[in-house]
Order: C-alpha cells, then structure tokens, then sequence
C-alpha cells in the first residue's frame, strides 16, 4: 500500500509556515538580484586614506627646572607623607609643582658659602682632630631639641650631607623626586617681603629622578655636586642658585664620591662600572667595571687618596688600590663575601677598621691590618620598599658607630680595639619624643663633633647636638 505523500502528514500550521518559508526564500534572492544590479552601475571608489601628520616634539627645557620654596610657604604639613612612597621614579618624571616662587638664601648663609668658596684651605679638623673626640660619649651627650626637627624635602631623603662649614650647620638632602633641599638650621630668621625662607629651609628641584648622592669637598665647600638615579650630574651655582647639569648617564647612578685629594674629580657608579669625571674638562676620564651588580657606595680611606672601598648588591664588597688598577679586568686587594646585598662599607676616620651594613640583617667591622680580626653585630636592616636603607657610620673618632633602627632611633655601636681581638657591642639608644619617624641615613659635622643628622623616609631631619 502507497504511503501518503509528505505534506498530507504536515498539519494546517506546519503547511502555513512551509509556505512561508518558500514565499520569504523568494524574497531574498529577488532582492540580492537587484542589489547586484545596482552595485554593478556604480564605478567603484578608492577609500580615502588620512594623512597623518608627524606629532612635534616639545622643546625640552635648556637647563633643570629650579624651584626655590620654604615648606612653610608651599603648606606643606609637617607630618604629611607622599600618597606615592612606594612608586618606582628611578626614572619616572616627577610631578611639576602647583606654583614657582622664588626663595632667596638668607644673606648670612649666602654670606656664609661666599667666605668658605674665597678661603684657599679648608678649615682645621673638629675641634684639633679626631683625637679630640676621644672622650666624646654620643650616648650620654647628645640630645635632640624640639627646634632641630624640620622637615625639608616633600618625599624619602635618600641622601643627607652636613656642608663642611666651620661657622654654621647647614644641612643639604635629596629625595626620591629630586628635590634638594637646604636647612640652616643656625640660620636666623630675617624680615622677608614674602617671608619665604623664615624657617631656615630652602627647595630646589633639580633632578628627574631619585637624588642617590650629595657631595661638597672641604676644599671648595661652596661647589655642591648631586647625582640622581635618572644619569645625571648637577653643580649647584650659589651666587645664581640654580643647578648645572654637568654630565648625563644612560644608565642610573647609584653612588657619588669625591677624591680626598682633589674636588674636581669625581667617582660615580653607574650601574656596577665606576667612573671618574673631571669637572674641569667636563669628561669621563676612566671607566672601570667592578661588580657584577650596582654599587652602593665608595668611600676612599682616609689619609690615602689611592685606597678606596665599594660596597655592591653583587654581595661583595671589595678595596681597591687606585695605584694598579687597569682599565679592563681590574683585580681587587681584598674581597668579602656575603650571603646578601651590601649596602656601604665606610673606613673608620683612622682609617684601620672598615665597617659594612648588609640586607643578611649584620653591622660587621673589620680590622684593615688583619681580615680575620673581625666582628660581626645582628641587626635588623629590613626596611622594605618604603623606608630608605640602613647605612652604619663612623663617628668623629674609631670609637663608636651610627646606625637606624625601626624603632625610631639611633643604635649605637662601640668599637673596642684594646683587646687582642677587636670586639664591638650596642652601648646606647638614642630616641626622642621629637624624633617621629625611622632615621635611615646619617652625616656628621666635619668640624663640630656632637652635630648628627638623621634623615627619613618621610622628608624629616633630626639634627642631634650636644646636650
């Protein structure tokens, strides 16, 4: 028996949307026949293409932007930190500041870095020598007054120095911005049209980047030199008051120092090379690669302009003689190792002990005449991404040392040489109610002893003087 043809089994509504399907296919393919008909009447066009014009690059500044404002004038308050602390400006444009207002130094100071740029040697050392520290006791003496708390730059100081000045304290920082800021903290305040430098603070904003060294040589203290993790070089000019960059790096620079025997020449790292340049002919002289990693400081023994010291993230901290090293593979008198980054390593004022600070959490001290008479001190150095790192310093005399602690102090470290071995012990704590953040880097006066200045992570100083 036949069966049925197909739509005799649809239903009425199945049969009603066939149809419609048939009836919507004619449709279509009417309307692609007269879409191709008519595309086939127009010529075709070619599509316009847009021009684009070369973006002009804007006319870079002639020379470093100054800007010359007490914090007390730009309301800046004094507990405030920076909602940017923790951001990488190793090579990051700084924020341009609201407004530029001029602030004039004070005549005394400006007076002050006049007569020591006129005086053809440097003054004599504190107070007769080292030897005359002897009997200085920095636990027991030195205080910290409520007038010698001041903030002066916006952001972290990486970089503090006491100009070596014989009549005033004058302390110069850099921050991880790139500002400079001036305290005189003798200073006397003057009548001022604007009142700008009533407080004894004078910023500048040199720098594009993080200010990793501050330099001035007792023989020129009026020539202030800066380095800065963007590869520059300043030279501050005191009669202008304005900064000249002198050298730019491709790369950042991490550490400044200058020879004992000539301001002119200056040693920078860039990156792990060590370089020499001489501001006279404005020229990298020599070029000498040292470590495997940067180098986080130099520092030239005293009473020996040819032995100098680095210290470097590589671990090792290394001593030079400058006598017979060679331009490439140059080979060090001494190497230590470490199991972390070495942060500094300064010779002692003597010159017979090296002291370094590392991120293994130890201060150890090293006797120069026998490495293996040495001693090691735990600390705690693990400051973090916010806090600027912990560099142990000497103090006027090979007796004691200097160095943060988070706890908002200053350890000190004293240094015994009397015994057959050389031993070393924390001996006092310095802490102040005024002292309200972490002292994380120190410069002493050249000739006054009992004047120490901390530096912050928040822009704060903390000038401690004899009670």
């Amino acid at each position: 028996m036949a069966s049925p043809p197909p739509e005799a089994r649809l239903t009425d509504y199945e049969r009603i949307r066939e149809e419609n399907i048939r009836r919507n296919k004619t449709i279509l393919a009417s309307l692609r026949r007269k879409a191709a008909e008519l595309s086939a009447t127009i010529p075709p066009s070619s599509p316009k293409r847009r021009k684009y014009q070369r973006r002009a690059k804007p006319a870079s500044p002639a020379g470093p932007v100054v800007l010359r404002r007490s914090l007390r004038t730009r309301g800046v308050p004094p507990g405030e930190s920076s909602a940017s602390a923790g951001a990488n400006t190793s090579l990051a444009e700084p924020p341009s500041p609201p407004e530029l207002r001029t602030t004039r130094f004070s005549s005394s100071l400006a007076s002050s870095l006049r007569d020591a740029a006129a005086a053809a040697e440097p003054p004599p050392g504190p107070e007769g020598g080292i030897c005359a520290a002897d009997g200085f006791d920095p636990g027991r003496e030195l205080v910290l007054r409520r007038t010698n708390a001041r903030r002066v730059v916006p952001d972290r100081i990486l970089s503090v120095r006491i100009l070596p000045l014989a009549d005033r304290t004058v302390v110069v920082t850099g921050d991880k911005l790139g500002h400079i800021g001036f305290w005189d903290v003798d200073g006397l305040v003057e009548d001022d049209e604007d009142g700008d430098g009533a407080d004894g603070v004078f910023l500048y904003f040199p720098h594009r980047g993080s200010v990793g060294g501050i330099v001035a040589h007792p023989t020129a203290p009026q020539k202030i030199y800066s380095s800065s993790y963007h590869g520059e070089i300043c030279l501050m000019d005191v009669e202008k008051e304005s900064f000249n960059t002198i050298h730019l790096c491709d790369y950042p620079i991490f550490s400044l120092c200058q020879a004992p025997d000539s301001h002119s020449s200056l040693y920078f790292a860039e990156g792990n090379d060590l370089k020499l340049f001489d501001e006279r002919t404005g020229k990298v002289s020599t070029t000498w690669n040292l470590h495997d990693h940067r180098i986080n400081s130099i520092d030239f023994r005293p009473e020996n302009p040819y032995m100098f010291a680095t210290s470097s993230t590589d671990r090792t901290v290394c001593i030079w003689d400058m006598r017979s090293m060679q331009k490439k593979g140059p080979k060090s008198l001494k190497v230590l190792d470490y199991n972390r980054a070495i942060q500094s390593a300064y010779f002692s004022p003597s010159g017979s002990m090296l002291a370094t600070t590392s991120l293994d959490d130890t201060v150890r001290i090293f006797n120069l005449d026998n490495f293996d008479d040495s001693c090691v001190l735990d600390h705690n150095n693990k400051t973090g991404r916010w806090l600027s790192t912990f560099k142990a310093i000497w103090s006027w005399n090979d007796n004691n040392l200097f160095v943060g602690n988070m706890k908002r102090g200053i350890d000190v470290i004293s240094v015994d040489r009397s015994q057959k071995s050389l031993s070393a012990s924390y001996t006092a704590f310095l802490e102040s109610e005024y002292m309200t953040a972490i002292p994380c880097r120190f410069s002493l006066h050249p000739y006054k002893v009992g004047h120490l200045a901390g530096a912050s992570s928040t822009g704060k100083v903390f000038v401690w003087t004899r009670a």
